[in-house]
């Protein structure tokens, strides 16, 4: 059986912007810096997601971030705003885009053994084989980058795989903080990866070659980096880093077809074979059904919520039981037996 909930789509829909960012990407990036490149791309999206959730508060409002928990969104920001994306860009310009979408879905395997090993988050026999798949994959399409750059250029697939290990860094301290307002996060990030990238650039002499490229760079930072980020974020809030994770590595599948349709790139035998057992990786995640009988500890945040057998508790203000609402809630110890994900309520032990 599919899991195709709203936490699931969350990701697959991130997956297909940031997929499609990939080859844009490269498309737009022509002879300018990297580094300015990254940079433009995240101050669109810090723009873009500031200026709606203005719209959305009508004013500026609470993060709804907790004292404690500004390092975990201050990490984030510097490896997956700033290092990430410089790295990932690196890596375009000396690959293809085709080869470098699909040795991106690295970083799944990374934000899940990140996930597995320092955070604890829980893995069955069959999302940790689906994370082999992927790995299996990664392996085929490196031995085909290496048979088309030769052993002198190993540049490229160096700068993806450590943009991977960046962005996993990224998603499990992000998920620390998914609970918070999901437009706060992603635009923060964009602005702050993005200026300090975009200063640093034009401090070693960068300039973009005209204004079309920069228009259209940072339109794609917002779409690919920024909303994105936001429906990644309420998709770690509902799977967890290492589930959310998988699902966004279909994200290379969607840009390397959009670079084969689009940039005439072409395809190899060990393309198709990689993109296969990648395929099956993902499809293991997407049919994983998790269920056992497990007690929430009392816990205690605020996050965007509905009333259900999780959320059983009073108001100090008249609301509608139909209608999302936020505010801090208490939850209660509770025992109890439904499929569940590794979510911001299900973190116990196994």
């Amino acid at each position: 059986m599919v899991n195709l909930n709203r936490n699931v789509l969350y990701a697959l829909l991130a997956a297909l912007l940031f997929g499609a960012s990939t080859p844009f990407a490269k498309a737009v990036m022509g002879g300018n810096s990297p580094l300015l490149v990254g940079g433009v791309m995240y101050l669109g999206s810090g723009l873009g997601l500031g200026l709606a959730r203005l719209v959305r508060d009508r004013a500026w409002a609470p993060s709804g971030i907790e004292a404690g928990q500004w390092r975990w969104l201050i990490g984030a920001i510097f490896f997956g705003g700033v290092l990430g994306p410089v790295a990932l860009l690196l890596g375009l310009a000396h690959t293809s885009a085709s080869t470098a979408s699909l040795l991106l879905n690295l970083e799944a395997v990374l934000t899940a053994l990140i996930a597995w090993t320092v955070f604890r988050e829980n893995a069955d026999r069959r999302v940790v084989l689906g994370m082999v798949l992927v790995v299996l994959g990664g392996a085929v399409l490196s031995w085909q980058a290496a048979a088309e750059l030769g052993p002198a250029d190993w540049v490229g697939p160096a700068a993806i795989v450590a943009a991977c290990i960046f962005w996993a860094i990224d998603n499990n301290l992000t998920r620390k903080v998914s609970a918070s307002d999901a437009l706060f996060i992603a635009a923060s990030k964009g602005l702050i990866a993005g200026i300090v990238n975009t200063t640093l650039a034009l401090f070693l002499g960068a300039v973009f070659s005209n204004v079309s490229a920069f228009i259209a760079t940072m339109f794609v930072g917002l779409l690919g980096y920024g909303v994105s980020l936001v429906l990644f974020v309420l998709a770690l809030r509902g799977l967890g880093a290492a589930r959310t994770g998988a699902y966004f590595s279909t994200a290379p599948f969607i840009g390397a077809a959009i670079a084969f349709v689009f940039f005439g790139e072409t395809s190899t035998p060990q393309f198709w074979l990689a993109a296969g057992l990648m395929g099956a990786g993902v499809w293991l995640h997407l049919t994983e059904h998790h269920n056992h009988d497990h007690t929430h500890g009392a816990l205690a945040h605020a996050h965007r919520h509905t009333h259900d057998a999780h959320h059983d508790h009073p108001h100090a203000f008249e609301w509608d039981a139909n209608q999302p609402h936020t505010h801090w809630h208490e939850h209660a110890v509770l025992h109890h037996k439904h499929p569940h994900f590794p979510d911001i309520h299900h973190q116990h032990p196994h």
